[in-house]
């Protein structure tokens, strides 16, 4: 079942790479009591993703952040050192969190995982964004296959 507005971020274990090395991230304790914005891609460095997305989030970080959010973070169903690298390659510094939900766990507790296997990508998560408020999601957006509009920072943006 996919997760919907009013529901809570099921209990979850991703990973971010920390000053030494991969570190998990509990679910549980990164969205409590705070407002994050989460948005998903299908790959690290794939061509909408790398153009479009998440360089929207980094750009538009400030005037996020200064709607009262406490955290933008990055998902995509990747390894934690593809993660690392191409926030390094995007110069997202501290401004946008990268996720890896290494094993799609995440994804398929919400339930927004897609098959990419045609593609060769296996696996991966949808294209969304979504604000999250204290563990509760507040505000959903899931993109049709293919698009690219209610995720981007300039919607979310507009949803704050």
């Amino acid at each position: 079942m996919t997760i919907s507005v009013g529901d809570r971020i099921p209990a979850a274990v991703m990973t971010t790479m920390t000053a030494d090395g991969p570190g998990p991230v509990s679910t549980d304790e990164f969205f409590a009591g705070k407002k994050v914005v989460l948005f998903a891609v299908p790959g690290a460095f794939t061509p909408t993703c790398s153009a479009k997305h998440l360089p929207g989030f980094v750009t538009q970080a400030d005037e996020i952040l200064a709607k009262g959010v406490d955290a933008i973070a990055c998902m995509s169903v990747n390894d934690v050192f593809v993660m690392h690298a191409w926030g390094k390659d995007a110069g997202v510094e501290d401004k946008v969190v990268m996720l890896a939900d290494g094993n799609g766990d995440f994804t398929k507790a919400i339930g927004l995982e897609m098959d990419g296997t045609g593609f060769g990508m296996g696996i991966r998560s949808q294209r969304f964004a979504m604000i999250v408020e204290d563990g509760v999601v507040s505000e959903l957006n899931i993109e049709d296959p293919g698009a690219f509009q209610v995720s981007s920072s300039s919607h979310i943006l507009g949803q704050l």
